[in-house]
């Protein structure tokens, strides 16, 4: 099992329109933590609590970035939570 704390910058999503940043900002944690553990995307599972601190302030004020606490398994399954 091998573990991080990673801090996901979260300005990619803030370029997109205000509408749509909370919901594009849960991808690119997902997309971040795939790459970082070398991983596909389906195999990386985020916790609600990671959702929270995205949803926080609502859909369009977005967190400019967020510590996550991430696993990855030997089943090669990432498990993600946030740090705090």
């Amino acid at each position: 099992m091998e573990e991080r704390v990673i801090t996901v910058p979260l300005r990619e999503p803030k370029q997109a329109p205000k509408r749509e940043r909370a919901d594009k900002a849960v991808k690119y944690v997902r997309e971040e933590l795939a790459g970082q553990f070398r991983a596909d995307e389906d195999d990386v599972n985020l916790d609600e609590s990671i959702n929270e601190r995205i949803w926080e302030r609502g859909r369009k004020k977005i967190p400019s970035k967020i510590r996550v606490r991430a696993a990855k398994f030997d089943d090669g399954v990432v498990e993600a939570e946030t740090a705090e």
